[in-house]
C-alpha cells in the first residue's frame, strides 16, 4: 500500500495500535452526527471497518488510509477512496471521503489530506473523475469538497435514511496538483 506525505500528515495502512483511537473518533456524537443514521460505532464496529477497509485496498487497488500527525505519531482519522455501492445512482463511480476526530478540525488537515488523497487518485490510480457525497447541512465537509474545487452535480437522497445527500464530482484532468 502507498504512503503519502504531506507537509503535517501521513496517509498510511492501518496499524492495529490504530484500532482504540478510531474507535475514540467513531465514538464521540459530534464526528457521527453527519454520517449515517447519526449513530456512534463501538470498537467492534470499528474493527469491523478497518478490515472492510483493509478489503477494499486489495479488491480495489485504493482504500481509506489511516491519517497520522507527522510531528506526533498519532492517528487522528481516515481519508482516502471508496466506491459508493450504496448508492447505485453515481455508479460507478470512485468517491473520497474523510473523518477526522473533532480535536482535530479547523486546522486544515482534513483539506491537506483529501487534496493528497486526490492527487493520488489522479497520478497513482489513473482516476479522471471522483466524486463527493455530503449530507446537506454539514458545512465543515461543504467547505473542505469547495476548497478541493469539486463542483456540484446533483441532489438526491440517501437511499436508507432519506436525509437529502449532495454529490459533488471533479474531473482530474482539471485538477490543480
Amino acid at each position: 500500500m502507498t504512503e503519502i506525505r504531506t507537509p503535517r500528515l501521513l496517509l498510511r495502512s492501518w496499524h492495529d495500535d490504530d484500532l482504540a483511537p478510531m474507535a475514540d473518533i467513531n465514538a464521540d456524537p459530534r464526528v457521527m452526527r453527519w454520517i449515517d443514521d447519526g449513530s456512534v460505532r463501538d470498537l467492534e464496529d470499528t474493527a469491523e471497518d478497518i478490515e472492510r477497509w483493509e478489503e477494499e485496498w486489495d479488491e480495489e487497488g485504493f482504500g481509506l488510509f489511516a491519517v497520522e500527525l507527522l510531528a506526533s505519531g498519532e492517528l487522528i482519522g481516515f481519508t482516502g477512496l471508496s466506491v459508493p455501492e450504496f448508492l447505485p445512482e453515481v455508479m460507478p463511480a470512485v468517491a473520497i471521503s474523510w473523518r477526522l476526530g473533532s480535536q482535530f478540525w479547523g486546522q486544515g488537515y482534513a483539506s491537506e489530506a483529501a487534496h493528497a488523497t486526490l492527487e493520488f487518485a489522479l497520478q497513482e490510480r489513473g482516476l479522471d473523475r471522483v466524486i463527493s457525497i455530503s449530507r446537506v447541512g454539514d458545512d465543515a465537509s461543504e467547505n473542505v469538497i469547495r476548497k478541493l474545487g469539486m463542483v456540484p452535480e446533483r441532489e438526491t437522497a440517501h437511499p436508507v435514511y432519506g436525509y437529502p445527500l449532495l454529490v459533488h464530482a471533479i474531473d482530474l484532468t482539471e485538477f490543480q496538483a
